[in-house]
């Protein structure tokens, strides 16, 4: 075989998984931001539903879930003294 060839293949298959790598990282992180979405609405709805008890109510729409998901149990925190102390 001659290397003019084995050149053109390497080339070709390097292009090839530089392109479809490319191609699914924003997917990945997109499924990875839905995810924590998801998480967040339900500690948001877990939170609502222990919290009735004391008092505590956190509205669930897209400002909150947004903290609670990308924060976390710090975010939900955070939340929830905003709810109590400041407002």
């Amino acid at each position: 075989m001659e290397p003019v060839w084995i050149i053109s293949g390497l080339g070709i298959l390097i292009l090839f998984l530089l392109v479809a790598g490319a191609s699914f990282r924003p997917i990945k992180w997109i499924g990875q931001g839905l995810i924590k979405v998801i998480i967040g609405a339900l500690l948001l709805f877990v939170l609502n539903t222990v919290g009735n008890q004391f008092g505590i109510h956190l509205p669930i729409n897209i400002a909150t879930v947004a903290i609670s998901g990308i924060l976390g149990v710090p975010g939900i925190c955070a939340l929830v003294a905003i709810e109590m102390y400041v407002i």
